[in-house]
């Protein structure tokens, strides 16, 4: 079982850590370099956290767990257009991404106006490729509630938020609602705001933490890191990739930012305990770009197979 951390501190000296992660058997989901700051989502064996506590304390850095970590969610909002955009979705995005998330802002084609909006198959298959989806709205009560069958029945946890108080009992499909993130015109700066974030984030470990514990009773054939650890060791073109995080963990799977029809072949042949990924995995072309997404079958899998 693995603990996943953030440990930020300065560049120099960083090998150190980097090396005692590998050391433990760990791995680092994800690295950042701000000027001379250093910013690594890692997971390691929960035997050898203090070990990595120790490290930092001596290279003079902040380790912080990180339960968002190693999950990649969807912020969905009615549109990317300036005239439309909840500033409150921008801002989401970047408070957790302080808090270890991978997340991937996603526009509707037409989710904009109460009596028009709409989503289709496509972008609910898209945004089912992620571990959660948080549904950034607006201000107005009554358009919050009709807006309702945007995610009504989308199958991962769905997470909304807006202005008012509502009860998440009056909004069909919603496994949470998070008030006072409406649509705002200017950054969330002010201390109502960063509270509201706060809660956003609390709900947000809730339901991720809900979902592992789910996961205990049927969990994947092996770790989602260990095949981000494969992919990377084995797969030779991951390293011309030049968007971040070019294999990004999920809960049950990997998304890997290589072209599907080209390089689809060579992720089924990645070998993880001598056998073939695609003996484990399902792997199949994502709504993303023709990326390429691996979804580990779970345990249960075996015997179904069996029968």
């Amino acid at each position: 079982m693995y603990e996943t951390l953030t440990f930020t501190g300065g560049v120099h000296k960083s090998e150190e850590i980097k090396e005692l992660i590998e050391d433990l058997g760990g791995f680092i989901l994800q690295e950042s370099i701000q000027q001379m700051e250093l910013v690594l989502n890692i997971a390691v064996p929960l035997e050898d956290v203090d070990k990595i506590e120790v490290k930092s304390k001596e290279l003079l850095g902040k380790l912080s767990v990180a339960p968002m970590a190693g999950s990649e969610i969807a912020i969905v909002s009615p549109t990317l257009a300036r005239h439309h955009l909840p500033h409150a979705a921008c801002d989401i995005s970047e408070y957790l991404r302080e808090y270890g998330a991978k997340d991937n802002m996603i526009g509707l084609a037409r989710g904009d106006g109460k009596g028009t909006s709409g989503i289709t198959e496509e972008e609910k298959s898209l945004i089912e490729e992620h571990d959660i989806a948080i549904f950034a709205l607006g201000s107005f009560e009554n358009c919050i509630k009709e807006k309702s069958f945007l995610y009504d029945d989308i199958t991962i946890p769905v997470i909304v938020t807006g202005a008012p108080d509502i009860d998440v009992e009056e909004l069909p499909g919603a496994d949470a609602y998070v008030g006072d993130l409406g649509r705002i015109p200017r950054r969330l700066r002010r201390g109502p705001d960063i509270r509201a974030l706060d809660k956003l984030v609390e709900t947000t470990e809730k339901i991720l933490n809900d979902r592992k514990r789910e996961m205990v009773l049927d969990p994947p054939l092996v770790p989602s890191i260990v095949v981000k650890n494969a992919i990377e060791n084995q797969v030779r073109e991951i390293k011309d990739v030049i968007s971040p995080a070019p294999v990004t963990s999920q809960l049950d799977g990997v998304r890997v930012k290589l072209n599907y029809d080209k390089h689809a072949d060579t992720i089924a042949n990645v070998v993880i305990d001598g056998r073939k990924l695609s003996e484990i995995a399902d792997i199949k072309k994502s709504f993303m770009y023709d990326y390429i997404l691996v979804k580990i079958n779970s345990e249960s899998s075996l015997v179904e197979d069996s029968n």
